[in-house]
């Protein structure tokens, strides 16, 4: 079985649309792969609720009881090394990774990014593209590397930007394409693996 592993730091509704799907799809039996495990760095991340509902162990790593990013990623390789992962999926984790913990899971690390990469990498993308002027917006699958938001592009989706629209309610709309396309980006994993 492939273990998918995903890394969460609130709500989760990307990786409860990934579970979703691969309910839906019955991955375990058409990829001979499951959602392993759910691990957060927040014991309060509302997320971890509805992964224990659907019966996936969950772990919590608090990245405020370690002295440095090292240790802390150190510390976040052996749980997730615990489930032999096969694809680790951020998914709303808010935490820079460090070039050694990419490294480990090189070509197997993902991340969702709400921008059309390459354009607005880090935060508040809605934002800035409202400013630009910009008439569509969208999101990203990418593979993770130490340089933040410039992977190898997996999948992205585009909406409209439209008159009247706020950072807010772009941002509604550019989620519901995130719940579509990350877990074909998974699929799109598993499958060359």
């Amino acid at each position: 079985m492939k273990n998918i592993v995903i890394l969460i730091s609130g709500g989760g509704s990307n990786m409860a649309a990934i579970v979703r799907t691969a309910q839906q799809q019955d991955w375990a039996r058409t990829l001979g792969a499951r959602v392993a495990a759910v691990v957060s760095n927040k014991a309060d991340a509302k997320g971890l609720a509805f992964a224990r509902e659907q019966g996936i162990a969950t772990e919590v790593l608090d990245h405020k009881a370690f002295d440095s990013r090292e240790a802390f990623d150190a510390a976040l390789a052996e749980v997730i090394d615990r489930y032999d992962p096969a694809v680790v999926v951020l998914a709303g984790f808010m935490r820079i990774l460090t070039p050694g913990f990419v490294a480990r899971y090189a070509g197997r690390l993902v991340n969702i990014h709400p921008s059309l990469l390459p354009a607005f990498t880090g935060l508040h993308t809605h934002q800035r593209a409202l400013e630009a002027g910009c008439k569509f917006a969208g999101c990203t699958v990418h593979l993770v590397t130490a340089e933040l938001d410039v992977g190898p592009i997996l999948e992205q989706a585009v909406v409209p930007v439209l008159e009247g629209d706020t950072a807010d309610t772009l941002a509604a709309r550019v989620l519901t394409q995130e719940h579509v396309i990350y877990p074909r980006a998974v699929v799109g994993l598993l499958q060359k693996q």
